[in-house]
C-alpha cells in the first residue's frame, strides 16, 4: 500500500514537472543580443595623419573601430581644391581610401569633406559631417566660412549645389577660371568651405554638372555673393549640455570653442533668361488643325502663307494659343483645304542666333495627316420615323451652384465659332421672385479663340441665370449649339473672410501674393500705404510671399550675372492666417525679422530636410515581441 503511494506520488511529480519544462519551452524568448549599436564609426588611425603637412602622396588611407559603407561617393565627398580628373574613392572593410589623380599643388591644404557619406555597414549609423585634412606645404590653412543657398524665386533650401571661392576678384574669374575651393550644398541648403587661407575672396554658388567649377554654360542656375569676405575667427565659449537620458540634464558645461567668421552667408540661386528660341517639330494629329510648337513662349504670333493650296477667303483659319504661349493652333475653315493629305506653309519668326540673339526666321513647314481606314460599322436598326442623332457644338459654361463675388464666368467651345456677340447671351437676375434681364461685359479670351467671358460688377447673395437659345451658334464647321439654361448665385458677405497685412521693411515697391496650402499664388496685391488688403476670402489657411518689384512691372524678375543684378527679392510671412467665415483678420509683418533661410513655413517647403537619426530600438520588449511571432509560427509548441 505505501509502495503504490509513493509510486502515485512520484508519478504526479513528474507530470507536473513536464508539463512545466513544456510551458517553458513554448514560451521561450530568444536572446536580443544586447542593446543595438546606435554609435556611428570612429576614427582610430590614418595615412597620412590628420593635418599631416608635407605630405607628397596621392593615396589616404583612414582606418575606422568597425567596417564601414561610402553612400554614393561621386556625389557625396567633396575634394578641395576641386579635382580635374575623378578620384577614385572607396570602402575598404574598416577603411576609406582615397586615390587621387591629379598633380598636386604645391604648399596647398587639401580638404576631403565626406558630408554625410560614411556609416557603418550594419546598423547604418552616419558619421555626420566627417572631414579629413593634409598639406603638401609647410602649414595647414585652417579658417572656415558657411552660409545657405535657397532658391531665390521661393526660398527653398537647394541641396547638392557646388559652393566654390576665388582669390583672384575680377568678375570674369567665374567664367574662366576654377574655384580655388569648394563645398556642397547639405540638404538643408547650408555649406561650410574649409581649410581656407587668409585673405580675401570673392564666393559663388554654381549647379556644375559638368565639374567644371566655373560658369561656362547658358542656363546654369548660379549665384553671387555681392560683398567680399574675408574669413576670420574669435575664441569664445559656449553652453554644453550632458544629459542623464533623454528628460533629464547631467551636466551643464561652459567650454571653449573657435567661432569661424563670416558664417551667415546668404546666397540665393537663379537662372538667367538666356533661353534660347526656336520651332519644334510641326504637328498635325487632325486634319483641320496644324499645330507649330516652340519651346519658349512667343511675343509675336507666325502668319502661315499657303505654298501648295490657294485659299479661297483671306480669313481660312481660327487661331488659337495654347500651352501659355508655346504653341499655336490654326483651326482650318476650308474642307477644301483640310482634305489634303499633305499642306506646305511658309512661316516666318524670331529665333535665337549662336550668340542667343533673337533673329527673322524664314522656314517652309509641311503639315502630313494620317488617315487611318474607315471601320464599317454595324448600324443599329431603327424605325422609319427616327431621326438621326444630332452632333451639337460642344459649350461648357463653368458657372453653376454658387459662385464667388471675383469670379468671371467662362463659356469654351469644342470648335472655333464665327460672328459671336453678347446678343447670343440672356443674362438675368433674381429680383424677389421674377427674373429681370440685366446688362453685362462680353469679351473673348485674347488668348484663345474658344474661350469667351462673361464678366458683371456681382454684388453678395444675387441669383442669377445664363441661356442661350438653340441653334444660335454656330461652329466654323457647321455644329450648332444645343439649349442653354443654367442657374448660378454669388456668394454671401458673411462666407467670406477678409485679411488686411501690415508691411513693414519694404521701402520700394512691392507686391504681395496669397497662397494656398500647395504654396500655388491665388491672389497678387500691391502694396500700398504700408499695407495690402485681401478681402472676400474662402475660409482657408493661407501663406503670403511678398517680391520687392524693383522695376515695378508686376511679375518677379531673375538676375544677371553680366550686369551684376541680383534677382528681386522674395520674402515669406512665417506666420499662417487662418480665415473663418465673417471674420476679419489684420496682422503686422516685418518681412526682414526672421532670418531669410527660416522665413518659409515647412508645410509649403518642398525640399525637406532629411532624417540622419536611427529610431530607437524597444529593447524592453524586443524579446517579448520575438517570443510571440514564434509562438504563431512554426516551430513553438502548441496545446
Amino acid at each position: 500500500m505505501e509502495d503504490k503511494y509513493v509510486r502515485n506520488s512520484l508519478r504526479f511529480f513528474i507530470g507536473v514537472l513536464l508539463l512545466a519544462v513544456l510551458y517553458s519551452c513554448a514560451n521561450i524568448a530568444s536572446p536580443n543580443g544586447g542593446p543595438y549599436d546606435e554609435a556611428p564609426p570612429k576614427f582610430v588611425s590614418s595615412t597620412p595623419l590628420p593635418n599631416q603637412i608635407n605630405y607628397k602622396g596621392k593615396k589616404v588611407e583612414i582606418i575606422f573601430d568597425e567596417l564601414i559603407q561610402i553612400d554614393k561617393p561621386t556625389e557625396n565627398v567633396i575634394i578641395t581644391p576641386p579635382q580635374m580628373e575623378q578620384p577614385v574613392i572607396r570602402a575598404n572593410g574598416r577603411k576609406a581610401v582615397i586615390e587621387l589623380m591629379d598633380t598636386l599643388k604645391e604648399n596647398t591644404t587639401y580638404t576631403i569633406d565626406f558630408t554625410n557619406s560614411i556609416s557603418d555597414n550594419n546598423e547604418k549609423n552616419v558619421l555626420e559631417n566627417y572631414s579629413f585634412a593634409f598639406s603638401t606645404g609647410e602649414s595647414i590653412d585652417s579658417m572656415e566660412v558657411s552660409g545657405v543657398l535657397l532658391n531665390a524665386e521661393n526660398l527653398e533650401p537647394m541641396p547638392g549645389i557646388t559652393i566654390g571661392v576665388h582669390t583672384n576678384l575680377e568678375d570674369s574669374a567665374f567664367t574662366t577660371i576654377p574655384f580655388v575651393r569648394t563645398s556642397r550644398t547639405n540638404d538643408k541648403g547650408e555649406f561650410t568651405i574649409r581649410n581656407m587661407a587668409p585673405g580675401t575672396y570673392r564666393i559663388y554658388a554654381l549647379e556644375d554638372v559638368m565639374r567644371s567649377y566655373k560658369y561656362s554654360q547658358p542656363g546654369q542656375q548660379i549665384a553671387f555673393y555681392d560683398s567680399l569676405i574675408v574669413p576670420a575667427f574669435e575664441l569664445t565659449t559656449r553652453q554644453d549640455t550632458i544629459w542623464k537620458d533623454s528628460l533629464t540634464i547631467d551636466t551643464v558645461m561652459t567650454v571653449g570653442y573657435t567661432h569661424f567668421m563670416p558664417d551667415n552667408i546668404e546666397l540665393r540661386l537663379f537662372k538667367e533668361k538666356v533661353e534660347r528660341q526656336y520651332m519644334l517639330k510641326p504637328e498635325r494629329t487632325d486634319e483641320k488643325i496644324l499645330t507649330l510648337r516652340f519651346n519658349t513662349s512667343l511675343d509675336t504670333i507666325p502668319v502661315p502663307v499657303p505654298l501648295n493650296f490657294t485659299p479661297a477667303d483671306s480669313n481660312w483659319y481660327f487661331l488659337q494659343t495654347a500651352e501659355e504661349g508655346k504653341a499655336v493652333h490654326y483651326w482650318l475653315t476650308d474642307s477644301l483645304i483640310w482634305k489634303q493629305d499633305t499642306l506646305q506653309v511658309e512661316v516666318n519668326y524670331l529665333k535665337s542666333d549662336s550668340m542667343n540673339i533673337l533673329r527673322p526666321q524664314t522656314d517652309t513647314v509641311q503639315f502630313t495627316v494620317r488617315r487611318r481606314p474607315v471601320e464599317k460599322k454595324k448600324k443599329k436598326k431603327k424605325k422609319d420615323d427616327e431621326p438621326e442623332p444630332i452632333e451639337f457644338l460642344g459649350m461648357n459654361v463653368n458657372a453653376s451652384g454658387s459662385i464667388n463675388l471675383y469670379d468671371t464666368v467662362a463659356v469654351t467651345f469644342s470648335e472655333p465659332v464665327a460672328g459671336l456677340t453678347k446678343d447670343h447671351f440672356y443674362l438675368d437676375q433674381k429680383v424677389d421672385t421674377l427674373w429681370e434681364a440685366v446688362d453685362f461685359d462680353f469679351f473673348p479670351d485674347t488668348t484663345n479663340s474658344l474661350n469667351f467671358f462673361i464678366k458683371r460688377p456681382w454684388k453678395y447673395g444675387e441669383e442669377y441665370r445664363l441661356e442661350v437659345d438653340s441653334a444660335t451658334i454656330f461652329s466654323a464647321y457647321g455644329k450648332w449649339n444645343d439649349v442653354y439654361s443654367g442657374e448660378f448665385k454669388i456668394k454671401k458677405e458673411d462666407e467670406y473672410g477678409h485679411l488686411y497685412i501690415n508691411i513693414e521693411g519694404a521701402d520700394t515697391t512691392a507686391f504681395v501674393e496669397l497662397l494656398n496650402s500647395s504654396a500655388q499664388p491665388i491672389r497678387k496685391v500691391k502694396v500700398k500705404d504700408g499695407g495690402v488688403l485681401f478681402m472676400d476670402l474662402k475660409p482657408d489657411k493661407y501663406y503670403a510671399r511678398l517680391v520687392l518689384d524693383v522695376n515695378d512691372n508686376g511679375v518677379w524678375d531673375t538676375g544677371n550675372y553680366a550686369d551684376k543684378r541680383q534677382p528681386e527679392l522674395v520674402f515669406y510671412c512665417p506666420k499662417i492666417f487662418n480665415i473663418m467665415q465673417n471674420w476679419q483678420v489684420e496682422e503686422t509683418w516685418n518681412i526682414k525679422a526672421t532670418p531669410m533661410k527660416r522665413q518659409k513655413p515647412i508645410d509649403i517647403t518642398k525640399n525637406k530636410p532629411k532624417e540622419l537619426t536611427k529610431k530607437k530600438r524597444d529593447y524592453k520588449n524586443e524579446g517579448t515581441q520575438s517570443s510571440s511571432n514564434r509562438n504563431s509560427g512554426v516551430g513553438g509548441l502548441r496545446f
